[in-house]
């Protein structure tokens, strides 16, 4: 790396071990999540794009003040100048906004079933992706872990002809999103903002033309205005803790513990939404719940015998 490069120690190393803190955050970021298509749901009569758009811009000033408070406003300015980051972080931007894209639009036409599947395929594909490009290893109780969680998928997707498109939608932006984002040589505090900076320029430019048209819902009532606004909140405060939490967990253990969010989401849409849950699915839903149960019992296990 160059020495006009502002991180010469940029690229930390994949963690081999799970540091108990990271996977606070992790556990943290993915009840969040977990808990986002109630809130979701409060704005199903707003445009998924509208949301999405509103979702970028109020979490720029919450990024922006966590920054701040880290002292990491000059590593976003010195990323600016480098164009091959820029374009990374572009990449990062768009993946992830394509996953929130398709994800507040299955939660909204009663699709959150799919969108559980999606992230429970997820891990499975995060997994082969540190298997893969980061020399990660598994225990053989992790492996049989994820031997019983790909066993379940299938089941699924068999009964239902195949994978739906919001479900393979979810598990490709994410799963490659996850992947880049350890590679981008940048705190994570720090990366989040430059992905939101990139952005905000469209996102404002879009609520201004929804405004123009009157086709936007913002200022129409103070409920939808404030859950525009929060939606802010919901999206940089998970996301900030995400993006710390993969840089002190292995990215396999990273995977498997984003069996929490869908797992809510699967009760959220079967309890409170009255989606159907039936045939195949009360089979793989508890194989998937076994697997997190004891991929779970290694994490614990292992700060023990250290």
């Amino acid at each position: 790396m160059s020495s006009a490069d502002p991180h010469p120690a940029a690229l930390p190393a994949t963690p081999q071990g799970d540091s108990p803190r990271g996977v606070a955050l992790a556990i943290g970021t993915y009840a969040v999540w977990g808990l986002m298509p109630l809130y979701m749901h409060m704005m199903a009569a707003f445009p998924a794009s509208e949301i999405i758009a509103h979702r970028i811009l109020w979490s720029l000033p919450i990024a922006a003040a966590v920054l701040v408070v880290s002292g990491e406003t000059g590593l976003v300015l010195a990323t600016l100048r480098q164009p091959w980051m820029v374009a990374m972080a572009a990449l990062t931007a768009t993946l992830i906004s394509v996953n929130w894209m398709i994800y507040v639009w299955a939660v909204n036409h009663d699709r959150a079933i799919e969108a559980a599947l999606g992230y429970y395929i997820n891990p499975l594909f995060s997994v082969a992706l540190g298997a893969a490009f980061l020399g990660e290893r598994l225990s053989p109780a992790q492996r049989a872990a994820i031997a019983i969680a790909a066993a379940a998928v299938l089941i699924l997707a068999l009964s239902a002809g195949g994978l739906p498109p919001v479900a393979v939608g979810l598990t490709l932006s994410w799963g490659i999103y996850a992947f880049c984002k350890r590679r981008l040589p940048i705190p994570p505090n720090a990366g989040f903002t430059v992905e939101v900076l990139l952005l905000c320029p469209v996102a404002l430019a879009y609520i201004l033309y929804l405004g123009a048209t009157g086709q936007g819902h913002f200022g129409e009532s103070a409920r939808g205005t404030a859950l525009l606004i929060g939606s802010g909140a919901l999206t940089a405060v998970p996301l900030i803790l995400y993006a710390n939490a993969a840089r002190l967990i292995r990215l396999s253990t990273m995977g498997v513990l984003q069996y929490i969010s869908p797992t809510m989401v699967f009760l959220s849409a079967v309890l409170i939404f009255n989606e159907p849950y039936q045939g195949a699915q009360r089979i793989a839903f508890p194989m998937i719940w076994t697997a997190l149960l004891i991929y779970g019992a290694t994490l614990i296990r292992r700060p023990a015998a250290r």
